[in-house]
């Protein structure tokens, strides 16, 4: 978290299930799953558990973003946005956002909103990479543009893949090689898993001529897209958080707005987008570190001139 923070990121995200400076410089965010609320008697009855466990853990009053982790079929859509408005409303979190939801669901809970002057969601957690481009390319521009909801994206390297690392194989100790994630394995081996490592191997040149490793060309590549407000990183070790942070100095002075060899989906490309770094702690027996990675309680560093907008695309501004 040092380096990191040291090096200008300014949001470390978390959620309710990982127990893992100074405030009024840091965005910090959580994200809850499922049993947002419930109806006794025919009355709306709000439960916020994980988010009161969350301020607990972070020995906070609130978060400056909650986040609806996956959405929730089992409750109407009216009362999930109704259980973000009271959670704002009683000054747990500032904003609320939705975390792999469709642009169709998003929609429904803005529509909702509007309806019943209530509080809609400011941005989206989608996962984002050089092989899973369609819903920030193709689905979320729209909402970008419409509503100004922005793509808060995860995962840039593909759990890992994009770094190159699986080109032979997958080490004994990769993420890869944990029990816990023999579903990364196996689509690493699988035939597709195989297409993707050639086509890193096409990607390994550019790289070199732009005089950034492949992590931070994977990275930089996600931050030059205008839909994306801020990219959240993966790394388990320092040494794998510093080479992921040379990303926005590329972003920013090394890579031309299109690269040779490379499909961009927009022409109008910032000069730069924020990191935000995602905290984990250990997710295996096998693995007791912490892992620097995907979901839970959220935490983001900060700077003079550093906002966090009501609405709109640019999400934490570095």
């Amino acid at each position: 978290m040092t380096i990191a923070y040291e090096s200008g990121v300014n949001l470390f995200d978390t959620a309710e299930v990982y127990a893992a400076g100074k405030r009024s410089s840091l965005v910090i965010t959580t994200k809850l799953y499922w049993v947002l609320t419930f109806v006794l008697f025919g009355v709306f009855l709000p439960r916020f558990p994980g988010l009161k466990g969350s301020l607990q853990r972070l020995q906070l009053e609130y978060v400056d973003v909650v986040f609806a982790n996956r959405p929730d079929s089992n409750t109407p859509m009216e009362e999930i946005v109704r259980a973000m408005t009271h959670v704002i409303n009683q000054g747990m979190a500032m904003y609320w956002g939705t975390s792999r939801w469709s642009a169709m669901e998003i929609m429904e809970a803005y529509s909702v909103a509007r309806q019943f002057n209530m509080i809609p969601p400011v941005c989206e957690q989608a996962e984002y990479h050089l092989f899973q481009r369609e819903k920030v390319e193709v689905q979320l521009p729209e909402l970008y543009h419409k509503i100004g909801v922005g793509a808060m994206t995860w995962s840039p390297l593909a759990c890992g893949i994009i770094s190159g690392k699986y080109g032979n194989g997958v080490p004994e100790s990769s993420r890869a090689s944990l029990k816990c994630y023999q579903w990364l394995k196996e689509r690493i081996v699988s035939e597709e898993g195989r297409k993707q490592q050639n086509k890193l191997k096409d990607l390994s040149p550019i790289a070199e001529r732009l005089g950034c490793t492949l992590p931070q060309l994977a990275v930089a590549w996600c931050l030059r897209n205008e839909g994306v407000s801020s990219v959240l990183l993966g790394s388990s070790t320092p040494e794998q958080l510093i080479e992921n942070l040379g990303a926005i100095q590329a972003s920013a002075t090394t890579l031309p707005t299109k690269l040779q060899g490379i499909s961009w989906s927009s022409e109008d490309v910032p000069s730069q987008c924020p990191i935000s770094l995602h905290l984990y702690p250990s997710l295996c027996h096998s693995f007791p570190q912490a892992f620097l990675d995907g979901g839970g309680e959220n935490v983001s560093a900060g700077g003079e001139g550093r906002t966090f907008p009501v609405r709109g695309p640019r999400g934490v501004l570095l």
